[in-house]
């Protein structure tokens, strides 16, 4: 129990670790670096969702026979589905706008900014949750050390992530602890989400294999929606396509040699 518990904590110590950059960088992060670690986090997640969730979610259906395919593919649909109509109905801010999306709300920059962090951050809680609960029906298709190694890849990612929101904060005026306090919050819904995906699991066995890919699909909307376009913008892009190459083989690599 006690694996299972530092499983969930660790992408919130990846965050945690993130966003204590602002003690340690004078100025904001280079616009170079900040487009290779989105580029770092895009491939991780995609990794992370074809290899630790879309794949085990197929096998624990083989008994489907050719339709084992399909509690995936309706997962992914309905995940990316889920993640739309937040984003949609969700006034939130992503980082380097300046207009907000979803219904007008009178809401501080930070609040807006803050919900845009929770809608990116809680389809990672749910994965690993999924993949937890996976574990703990003691599946032959999800072992924990293959749950440490998705916890893992998203600590990982988290680490730049955090960084990537507590210095924009920092450089905007914001003091050093504030900013700290800010980005590291930014990753409290994913154990939430963990715990809320476990809690569903555990009273709903049969759904495990559409809640595993509802929780890819739901990464693959964050990659497509939010942070591919926010690499590939302006200067620099290319670095990002190197960034998602390294997250991808990275958390590839951690999948099968842990797993």
């Amino acid at each position: 129990m006690g694996t299972l518990i530092l499983i969930l904590a660790i992408p919130f110590l990846g965050t945690m670790l993130g966003s204590a950059f602002v003690f340690f960088m004078k100025d904001e992060m280079p616009p170079v670096i900040q487009k290779a670690l989105l580029g770092f986090a895009s491939g991780v997640m995609v990794a992370a969702s074809v290899w630790s969730l879309i794949i085990p979610s197929m096998e624990m259906s083989t008994g489907l026979g050719k339709m084992m395919v399909l509690p995936a593919a309706m997962g992914i649909l309905t995940g990316i589905l889920f993640l739309l109509i937040i984003d949609t109905t969700t006034p939130h801010l992503h980082m380097g706008n300046t207009n907000p999306e979803g219904p007008k709300a009178h809401l501080s920059r930070v609040a807006m900014l803050s919900l845009a962090v929770t809608i990116h951050n809680f389809p990672e809680g749910m994965a690993v949750g999924v993949v937890v609960a996976g574990t703990l029906q003691g599946g032959e298709w999800i072992s924990a050390a293959g749950a440490m190694s998705l916890a893992l890849g998203i600590a990982i990612q988290n680490i730049p992530e955090g960084a990537i929101i507590s210095m924009p904060m920092k450089a905007a005026g914001g003091s050093k602890m504030k900013s700290f306090v800010m980005g590291t919050l930014s990753g409290a819904v994913e154990p939430v989400g963990a715990v809320l995906v476990i809690f569903l699991a555990s009273v709903m066995t049969p759904i495990l294999p559409y809640l595993l890919a509802f929780a890819a699909g739901a990464m693959i909307y964050v990659v497509i929606e939010e942070l591919i376009p926010e690499a590939s913008e302006g200067e620099h892009s290319n670095w990002s396509t190197i960034g998602f190459a390294i997250g991808f083989v990275l958390m590839m690599v951690l999948d099968v040699v842990l797993g």
